[in-house]
């Protein structure tokens, strides 16, 4: 297939982040062309979506879909499990008390990235292409694509939603700054005997946090970060030692556990683009920054790139000017760059204050 008319925006990537932004594009009114990539496999993680998050969506006209699927964190503890002399006190916070529903509401991926590609499959103006991107040639005006299927398309403005491994981030050269950390994030989803009641905890233990937030039911998900010595120790417990580890590490605070199929193992280390553009083309989600699995600020981030490619991306074809402008990539690097850069100091430094003996 090919075109005659460049496309305004092909977004390249079907991650939820990617779902998200060419939804908020087409219905804009941009004339909006989604690459898919590979065949996924089943992601059996979850995302905490934060108060901006759905405000985000809700704006991209997703949320009202989504809802049904998503628990509320209406309140947050957070605990000292560590075994230091001098530990800090147990502190709840409650979402109610500044005047919000929640603080955030937890989806399990699958459902939210089915959600959204359904919406994608049913907006106007939204062309979906089931394929990876081959090549890439940045013109003057327009980036030339070619996908696997032989299908080739044009697109003023390529925005690169394909993941920490970015095809697009490659063919145009742009590098990565990548900080490794000596611990491996566990995730899996539990089943337990006590009700979770909305409430979200947080255990700072000396290796790093674990976390029990809330899905439907007597369900939690649960990212355990570790050391790399003890996340090969875990690995090799069988299913029920290892539900009674998880459950011991989470002091029995909702009962006995039983794990669900699906458990992820992630080195932790944080990556970030040398830069957010480049002729054409915007990096967003983990093609330009790679979080590790801490505070609930991944696809929270990205969410942000998005509304703010969405609403810069619209601003321009409105005005009668280029989505893909040097002027408009300009504007997106400088408007991201603090908001990124800071969540990523905020969460090095949390975790490295629970890697250290001096910080209670």
């Amino acid at each position: 297939m090919s075109q005659s008319m460049p496309y305004d925006v092909a977004v390249i990537g079907a991650g939820p982040a990617g779902l998200a932004a060419a939804l908020g594009l087409a219905r804009k009114g941009l004339r909006t062309a989604l690459v898919t990539g590979p065949e996924r496999g089943q992601d059996h993680r979850t995302t905490a979506l934060l108060e901006g998050s759905v405000r985000i969506l809700t704006e991209f006209g997703a949320w009202d879909d989504l809802a049904p699927q998503a628990t509320p964190l209406r309140d947050l503890r957070i605990v000292d499990g560590t075994r230091r002399l001098v530990r800090a006190p147990e502190v709840l916070f409650r979402s109610s008390e500044i005047g919000l529903e929640a603080f955030g509401y937890n989806l399990e991926n699958e459902a939210l990235r089915g959600v959204l590609r359904a919406l994608c499959e049913a907006t106007p103006g939204l062309d979906l292409f089931t394929a990876s991107l081959d090549d890439l040639a940045c013109g003057d005006d327009a980036v030339d694509l070619v996908l696997d299927t032989g299908a080739s398309l044009s697109a003023r403005l390529v925005i690169a939603a394909d993941g920490r491994n970015s095809r697009v981030r490659e063919a145009v050269g742009i590098a990565m700054r990548r900080r490794s950390y000596p611990q491996v994030a566990l995730t899996m989803t539990v089943r337990h005997t006590r009700p979770h009641d909305d409430i979200s905890t947080e255990f700072h233990m000396e290796h790093g946090p674990f976390t029990l937030v809330p899905l439907s039911g007597n369900r939690s998900s649960i990212v355990c970060v570790v050391s790399e010595r003890e996340a090969v120790d875990l690995l090799g417990l069988d299913a029920g030692a290892f539900a009674r580890e998880m459950e011991r590490r989470a002091f029995s605070l909702l009962g006995a556990f039983e794990v669900e199929s699906g458990r992820g193992t992630y080195p932790l280390a944080a990556e970030t683009a040398e830069k957010a553009t480049a002729p054409r083309v915007a990096l967003m989600g983990e093609a330009a920054h790679v979080m590790p699995p801490i505070g609930a600020q991944g696809l929270n981030l990205g969410l942000r790139d998005a509304e703010t490619l969405v609403t810069l991306a619209s601003e321009a074809v409105a005005q009668g000017t280029d989505p893909g402008s040097a002027a408009v990539l300009e504007r997106y690097a400088r408007e991201r760059r603090n908001d990124v850069s800071g969540r990523m100091a905020a969460v090095d430094l949390l975790n490295r204050s629970l890697l250290s003996d001096l910080v209670p």
